[in-house]
């Protein structure tokens, strides 16, 4: 296990240092092509004012000496080269503000080169050429010349010192010139070069004398001892968390069946004793190597910054949690003020929600009355009055949402409306056509409807179905645009306040009395449940057939929903009143030979000494008889 945790902290080490490196080689790749870009331009325009300044100061040398060597009593000629001397002096003073307007608009656009010191940190940076040296090679130099510095035994700080030259201030040590600062270097640091160069020989100075004491024997067996403690108390809090994790690991292991007894979703197991402990084990070792991790990140800056050479690695490790961890909180914080605008209508809508919310349930249950708005219109128009003070709200909102302009969130927003539309052509006609047929008032829930050949009760009505229960207990979809597209019969809207009429038909005869056959069907609807007594049944003649009369019986009911028992039992009751009066129920067929047959007009119709005529028989040649 040891030889594990050390081979783990050894290639975090080295992927955590070989990040850095690619990293910094970027970043210097980047910032060298857009100095290069840059100070092309600016060295350019420079060259040109520099050349102005080298005549006009070769000008200012001679009419200086042409002053010194005139007479005191020339005194015209005098003012003239004074005057001459003036406009130089002015000159050189517009060419300094136009060198240092210059320099401010690059200011924000270039990265200067870094000198760095021992430890690769940087100590100041040179922005202007010098000479044939680019500002690169000026920085590089520099940097090589303080090392060499660096590298002598008895180098002394004092020894450093600032010399003018004609047109620069040189820092020397001894006699080797450690760098030389020109007007340039000079108004890109907003100072004179005689307060830069002081500035940057106590740099160096300081950068030396720190790196003698860093780099000293006692120096560096402190600096050793004090990264093997850091290891080893590393190495111990790894040691004493395994420890501790595989403490909580049997702690977990005993609690099975004690207080780990599974997860149960009303009667559903969805985790028993067993996965759970193992579900537990397994966020145990995550835990425990996220901690272990967590430890070892937060030692590595510790022992890099114990030495001066590996101090910037420190710097990069934590600025990968460190810089994340600011953007976050920056962003976080620089949102806030849309936070709190979407806070507060999220708030303003809520309570016109509950406003409209309010209203529904008032309408509903009939407190508040609206000419022409029915109570049962109340759910169905909230949820409409809903969806678009929601989708208002979206749209108020969306501005203020984070990422809201980034052409990725419109890519995706759009994408979306399209698949939406598209992928929901069909549903939308179907919500289309639900919206219509609640306002359209056809039928309400248990009513009892015939949509197309389907009959039953209506179970559910939502914006894309309506469900209907049929007489033998199925369940049967129906797509609101279908519903719309075909005819509809409600039988139950009604029936309450007018009732619903029921009939059945019964041919019968022409031998039957109608008043006969009116009568049983009469006393057969008055025998039958649920067929009410007012209004009174009555009988309809609806046909004269060639061979019987359709007789119709109708009758009112309040129960829309039990007709097939109503009309089973009415289809009885037609049978036993029918028998019970001796009507036989039949549809004859008569043929066209009438000799011998009783006349089918009703026995009351006839006269009292009718009687059937008898056959009329013939007989021919051959005693053979045929009836006529």
């Amino acid at each position: 296990m040891n030889k594990l945790y050390r081979l783990f902290i050894t290639i975090i080490a080295f992927t955590i240092t070989q990040c850095a490196f690619a990293q910094k080689d970027s970043i210097a790749q980047v910032n060298d092509s857009v100095n290069a870009a840059n100070l092309e331009a600016f060295n350019t325009k420079i060259a040109i004012i520099e050349q102005q300044r080298l005549k006009d100061s070769v000008k200012k040398a001679e009419l200086e000496q042409q002053i010194q060597s005139l007479k005191t009593t020339d005194n015209l000629k005098k003012e003239e080269l004074q005057k001459e001397l003036e406009e130089l002096e002015s000159r050189e003073t517009k060419r300094l503000a136009a060198k240092k307007e210059q320099i401010d608009k690059l200011r924000s656009k270039i990265k200067g080169n870094p000198v760095t010191g021992f430890f690769k940190d940087t100590l100041f940076y040179i922005y202007s050429k010098q000479g044939s040296f680019s500002a690169s090679e000026r920085a590089q130099a520099v940097t090589r010349r303080i090392e060499e510095l660096g590298g002598r035994i008895l180098f002394q700080p004092d020894s450093l010192q600032v010399v003018s030259a004609e047109s620069t201030s040189d820092v020397v040590y001894h006699d080797r010139i450690i760098i030389s600062l020109s007007e340039n270097d000079a108004i890109w640091n907003n100072t004179s070069k005689e307060e830069l160069a002081d500035s940057y020989k106590t740099i160096i100075a300081n950068e030396i004398t720190t790196y003698k004491n860093e780099t000293s024997f006692k120096t560096l067996i402190k600096e050793i001892a004090l990264a093997l403690l850091v290891i080893g108390v590393l190495v111990l809090l790894i040691y004493l968390s395994g420890k501790l994790f595989g403490w909580t690991a049997d702690k977990i292991k005993q609690q099975k069946d004690k207080r780990i007894h599974g997860i149960k979703i009303k009667t559903y197991e969805l985790f028993d004793a067993d996965r759970q402990v193992n579900l537990l084990l397994l966020v145990n070792r995550l835990i425990k190597w996220l901690f272990i991790f967590l430890l070892i990140y937060i030692a590595l800056p510790v022992l890099f910054g114990i030495f001066p050479w590996t101090q910037n690695f420190a710097e990069t490790l934590f600025s990968y949690i460190l810089t994340p961890v600011k953007k976050v909180a920056f962003g976080v914080w620089d949102y806030m003020p849309n936070l709190i605008t979407i806070i507060v209508l999220i708030i303003i809508f809520r309570y016109i929600l509950r406003f409209a919310r309010f209203l529904k349930n008032e309408i509903a249950r009939g407190n508040l009355h609206i000419d022409g708005f029915y109570p049962d219109w109340a759910n169905p128009t909230y949820q409409i009055i809903r969806v678009l003070i929601l989708a208002f709200l979206l749209i108020v909102i969306f501005p203020y949402l984070p990422g809201s302009d980034s052409e990725v969130f419109k890519g995706v927003s759009v994408f979306l409306g399209f698949l939406f539309t598209f992928g929901s052509m069909g549903s939308l006609s179907n919500i289309i056509a639900g919206i219509v047929l609640t306002y359209m008032r056809l039928f309400k829930i248990n009513d009892r409807v015939k949509i197309g050949e389907v009959v039953g009760d209506v179970i559910e009505k939502s914006l894309l179905v309506t469900r209907i229960r049929t007489i033998k207990n199925e369940i049967i979809s129906i797509p609101n645009s279908t519903v719309m597209s075909s005819h509809t019969i409600n039988y139950s809207s009604d029936t309450i306040s007018k009732g619903l009429i029921l009939h059945t038909t019964v041919t019968i005869g022409y031998d039957v009395p109608w008043k006969d056959i009116q009568q049983a069907l009469l006393d057969a609807a008055d025998r039958t449940e649920h067929l009410l007594k007012e209004p009174v049944p009555f009988v309809l003649q609806t046909s004269l057939e060639d061979f019987y009369v359709a007789y119709q019986i109708n009758a009112y009911t309040k129960e829309a929903n039990k007709q097939a028992a109503i009309y089973s039992e009415l289809h009885k009751n037609i049978q036993d009143c029918c028998n019970e009066k001796g009507i036989e129920i039949l549809s004859p067929h008569y043929r066209a030979a009438r000799d011998g047959n009783m006349t089918t007009i009703p026995q009351n119709y006839l006269d009292k000494d009718y009687e059937a005529p008898s056959f009329y028989v013939k007989m021919n040649k051959d005693n053979q008889t045929k009836p006529e």
